[in-house]
């Protein structure tokens, strides 16, 4: 009886000692109002680079997982909502929320889900959800916690991903975050850009570029000597793009015999007859050049280009005067150009005439 309750004994402390040392984590939870529905585990780098399954039955889920190593995840919701969800082996993770409001989960089970769960708590508590606040309480996180992966995620969807990201800001608070942190493959890529980025930031000249146009001719920025000239990155299967070519259109129409300035489109398209009927349809009278490289194209990574449309405004020198602007800020910068052209005539004729005398 004695041997029998000692090998019993044995197999409960080994059994425990498995459960340890798994290389497993246990999800479970419950969305009310979810009903019965599929949502999909999908990993952001390395550390989970699969795609999972969770079966959700009357609002309720479970499942086992396999990990290793600490993760970041993503929960994809059938609408196409994504939440950010982190994982390590041995955790027991539980989620908790409405359907109603997905983008507000309460997550349980280690560190980094608690505290991204505590954040979201207090953006509900703001008096206002002004782009400026949401912004300020995510930096105070960012640099309050400097080994969460929590972090990473703010940090991407607060600063990196707006159409003009202020990489001096984001340097500086990735500069507060632990080694661990920036180790991981997002940081460590974002690290590149803002290296990429301040070789090509306002003020800086422009590295020597040059593309085909629609006749084979290389085109560079030679090509538009003594002139202003804003640079056009887009293509035709961006429906962003296809606005942009229409306020570059009207400014076009305008500043067509314009001597100072003018413009020079660059496409990401690889399929050369769609490229030739954008600039068909959208009358793109311009300057255009491809290479049907697509996001492979020489200038994006010399130019650091990450999303489209995107622009840069070049003084005659070749010097970065402005990135990204919007139709306004180019006709601003247009009536600057023009108004200093003014004076630089008046003060001219002005010396002229002096020398006359």
């Amino acid at each position: 009886m004695k041997k029998i309750y000692l090998a019993y004994l044995l197999l409960i402390i080994l059994s425990a000692c498995g459960d340890k040392n798994t290389n497993s984590v246990h999800l479970s939870g419950e969305i009310k109002g979810l009903g019965n529905d599929t949502l999909y585990i999908y990993g952001t780098d390395k550390f989970y680079n699969r795609m999972d399954t969770l079966l959700v039955k009357d609002d309720k889920f479970s499942v086992t997982l396999s990990t290793d190593t600490l993760a970041s995840a993503w929960l994809l919701f059938s609408d196409g909502t994504e939440y950010p969800l982190y994982l390590n082996k041995g955790n027991k993770i539980k989620i908790k929320g409405s359907a109603s409001d997905i983008t507000s989960l309460e997550i349980t089970g280690n560190v980094f889900n608690e505290e991204l769960t505590a954040f979201q708590k207090e953006l509900k508590g703001l008096s206002t959800s002004s782009e400026k606040a949401l912004e300020e309480k995510a930096k105070t996180f960012i640099n309050s916690h400097p080994a969460s992966l929590a972090s990473i995620y703010l940090l991407e969807k607060y600063f990196v991903q707006k159409p003009q990201p202020d990489f001096a800001l984001i340097k500086e608070m990735t500069e507060h975050m632990t080694g661990g942190l920036k180790d991981r493959p997002y940081v460590d890529e974002l690290l590149d850009l803002i290296q990429e980025e301040e070789k090509v930031s306002v003020g800086k000249t422009i590295p020597y570029i040059h593309l085909p146009n629609a006749k084979g001719t290389q085109i560079s920025r030679t090509n538009f000597k003594d002139k202003y000239l804003l640079i056009h990155f887009w293509a035709s299967w961006n429906q962003q793009s296809m606005e942009a070519n229409a306020a570059l259109r009207r400014i076009y129409k305008k500043e067509e015999k314009n001597k100072l300035f003018a413009l020079w489109g660059i496409s990401l398209d690889i399929d050369k007859k769609e490229w030739e009927e954008a600039i068909k349809r959208d009358t793109l009278k311009w300057e255009q050049s491809c290479d049907f490289s697509g996001w492979n194209t020489s200038p994006v990574k010399q130019l650091a280009i990450q999303a489209l449309p995107a622009n840069l405004f070049l003084s005659p020198s070749g010097k970065i005067e402005g990135k990204n602007m919007s139709e306004e800020d180019i006709k601003k910068k247009l009536a600057e150009i023009e108004q200093k052209e003014k004076e630089k005539e008046k003060t001219g004729k002005r010396l002229k005439k002096q020398n006359r005398r």
